[in-house]
């Protein structure tokens, strides 16, 4: 009961904050940049560009519901507030994009804002598109418009209220967007400009790899301290130049290799990170994927996620679990992994000084060793070594120690994982 009143007070309070700024959003709005479109000389190269940002933005993996038609929306996208489902932006007619005209598509990256005036939900990432260039919106409108057309009405959202009032995005815009271009910074290079305008807009990384706030904005979106991804429980790492939890002593080649073919002698990607490097970067060219890795490990040290509080055990709790840990570690993980951790690159990730298992959040590791999981199949990694899932055969108390042990050996110093912890992810499903 009390938990119950608790969620009502934080949704009126979340209700009065927002009118009160979509009052003031109306009060003060402001007439939209309908942004200057270039003349066309070559509409088949338009399209080809338009289908490589279409990939560098990973557009399918939203708009594309398992087994349905590419681009036709309704896959679910869960939130704290309900779930949303993606909108069908194939050139249909009736039920997609195909009435739209390429100011109308701009008005949506840019604004925010739908056709007919509508204000979006920002489970869109417009938040980062609108640091897009005039002519990559006009690329992408044209690339969407030559796929097929797909009749497929758009499903409507299942929000909570008050959150399924679209009115009070006008409050939440007011808050929290700010419309405006990417502007390059004349004091870095050309590169280092390349990779911020690919992370900051078309690659939307702030989308997972930033905390959020009560009300789903993303917190510091441009320092990419990391973060859980909201509706996932995944935990998405700091992405910025922090020695200690971030890229800082990551090799250029190292994250470049990560990026585009989801391994690296530093780890491996997982998750919801396998499904943005097969569908996504791993179609970036070269240059793009260097100037990436340049503008990420630019960025500087933030306060990372912090750790979780949960109760460490006692001295004489902590070597039991250790000695279990160990004994688990030695039957199941050994042979793939290494007495010492290190792995095998590129088939075995290496565990020693992995921050995917030894960062702030152990939510990452408990599901992979429940459920296991593979690396995204990649034209540099083409047949990637699985991990298997160990749940069914392990106790929570097992789960919990092995992790625990991996998280605390070698050069590792991370919390300890509790049984209750490895219980609630048991029934999460991978993605």
């Amino acid at each position: 009961m009390k938990k119950a009143l608790l969620a009502t007070a934080a949704s009126l309070a979340a209700l009065v904050i927002l009118i009160a700024a979509a009052v003031l959003a109306w009060q003060t709005l402001r007439s939209e940049d309908p942004g200057v479109a270039s003349p066309v000389a070559d509409p088949a190269q338009q399209i080809a560009r338009g289908q490589y940002l279409a990939r560098a933005g990973n557009c399918m993996a939203c708009h594309t519901m398992r087994g349905g038609a590419a681009y036709a929306g309704g896959r679910p996208i869960a939130t704290g507030f309900g779930t949303l489902y993606s909108s069908n932006i194939t050139p249909d007619k009736e039920t997609g994009i195909g009435k739209w005209s390429a100011d109308d598509f701009w008005r949506a990256l840019h604004h925010g804002r739908s056709r007919d005036g509508s204000f979006l939900y920002p489970a869109f990432p417009f938040t980062s598109y609108t640091k897009l260039t005039r002519d990559d919106t006009d690329a992408l409108f044209a690339y969407l418009q030559s796929i097929p057309a797909v009749g497929r009405p758009d499903q409507e959202h299942a929000l909570r209220f008050p959150y399924n009032q679209r009115f009070l995005l006008a409050g939440w815009r007011a808050l929290f967007f700010e419309p405006g271009q990417y502007r390059p910074d004349a004091r870095q290079s050309a590169q280092w400009n390349r990779g911020a305008y690919l992370t900051q807009g078309l690659g939307h990384c702030a989308a997972c790899h930033s905390a959020r706030n009560g009300l789903g904005a993303s917190v510091s979106p441009l320092q990419l301290a990391g973060g859980m991804i909201p509706g996932l429980d995944w935990y998405a790492p700091p992405l910025n130049g922090d020695r200690a939890n971030g890229l800082g002593d990551w090799e250029d080649a190292h994250l470049e290799a990560l990026l585009k073919t989801g391994v690296s002698p530093r780890g491996a990607v997982f998750g919801p990170m396998a499904e943005v490097v097969g569908r996504s970067l791993q179609h970036l060219d070269e240059p793009d994927i260097a100037a990436m890795a340049t503008y990420l490990k630019s960025l500087p040290p933030a306060d990372a996620m912090p750790r979780a509080t949960a109760q460490q055990p006692a001295p004489a709790e902590a070597e039991r679990i250790m000695k279990l840990g160990k004994q688990l570690y030695g039957d199941l993980c050994v042979d793939c992994h290494s007495a010492r951790g290190q792995g095998s690159v590129p088939d075995y990730p290496p565990l020693n000084g992995n921050r995917a298992v030894a960062g702030a959040s152990a939510v990452n590791a408990i599901r992979i060793v429940l459920n296991g999981g593979y690396p995204p199949s990649t034209a540099g990694n083409p047949y990637p070594f699985g991990m298997p899932p160990f749940g069914p055969r392990l106790s929570d108390q097992e789960v919990a120690a092995v992790v625990s042990y991996i998280r605390n050996s070698w050069d590792n110093h991370a919390g300890f994982v509790s049984p209750s912890e490895v219980n609630r992810y048991r029934s999460v499903p991978l993605d």
